[in-house]
């Protein structure tokens, strides 16, 4: 019998930067790998790796035992997952993992849904970026009852390298808010760091060298902040789609009574930078608030 034949039929939707690689991790190990993406174009390099193709997202869940999103905003999440016709009207007792940056209380909403109909859901956001996501070594931050967690967990290792149940439904988003209330304040920080390094005449390169291996080392100062200083601003993850976290954490705390102003003073920079262009640029762009 065909290997393929005997695993799980593997959905995945949304085949973006960091969506194709992911699926392909999949597809590599044998899995059987439907796919849709609203612009199909995306969806070809994989069609002709040997996934299957599909024009809608309902069409693409009824013939699969594991689905997972990869989709932009919450909006997205509710559509594919929510609106008549789609995920949760066509799928079939299958696990269905979103790993979208989405809200807290619609990963739990969608639990709700899923287990009125015989569905196991699972919010799975990742951080690593396109690195990450090419590499196979995402953090996969996850919410979901135990058993549902042990099930899909061997599909969750293809695509990731550390990966942690986090609590029920809502908690591994609730851990990304974590994650990107830490980013927004760090990012900032190197690119501080950097404008003061060339304003007061020092070259960025050898202060890099310097304190990119001390306390202040890590990715957002490593990767993001060498990029910055070579005026790379292309994408790893889009500043649209950081904003769009950054709005759902400032959501979150101020239910929680919580003040955060680095994320205050984060998402307005950004939304400078949108106004100037640079929604679909890469987060390290933030420096060209301060070097333009």
């Amino acid at each position: 019998m065909n290997q393929a034949a005997t695993k799980q039929r593997i959905g995945f939707i949304g085949l973006g930067i960091m969506g194709s690689n992911m699926a392909g991790h999949i597809l590599a190990a044998g899995y059987p790998v439907n796919v849709y993406n609203r612009s199909p174009e995306k969806g070809k390099a994989l069609v002709a790796k040997g996934a299957k193709w599909f024009d809608t997202p309902g069409a693409l869940a009824a013939e699969s035992d594991v689905i997972i999103t990869m989709v932009g905003f919450p909006s997205d999440v509710e559509q594919v997952y929510l609106h008549a016709g789609n995920i949760l009207d066509n799928a079939k007792n299958a696990y269905l993992i979103d790993m979208t940056t989405s809200s807290p209380s619609l990963a739990v909403k969608i639990a709700q849904e899923a287990k009125k109909r015989g569905c196991h859901s699972i919010d799975a956001p990742v951080s690593g970026g396109d690195i990450g996501a090419r590499d196979a070594k995402l953090s996969i931050m996850v919410g979901a009852d135990q058993a549902d967690f042990d099930a899909v967990l061997p599909i969750l290792q293809l695509m990731g390298a550390n990966i942690v149940l986090q609590g029920g439904p809502g908690a591994g988003q609730h851990t990304k808010m974590c994650n990107q209330i830490v980013i927004a304040g760090t990012i900032m920080g190197v690119s501080e760091g950097l404008a003061y390094a060339k304003k007061c005449g020092l070259h960025p390169e050898t202060v890099l060298k310097s304190i990119g291996g001390g306390a202040a080392s890590g990715f957002q100062l490593n990767i993001l902040g060498a990029k910055m200083i070579q005026d790379d601003f292309e994408p790893g993850f889009f500043v649209e789609h950081f904003i769009k976290d950054l709005s759902i954490a400032l959501e979150e705390a101020n239910a929680l009574n919580l003040d955060l102003p680095s994320v205050t003073l984060a998402k307005q920079l950004y939304t400078k930078l949108v106004a100037k262009g640079y929604g679909r640029k890469g987060t390290q762009v933030v420096y060209k608030n301060y070097i333009p």
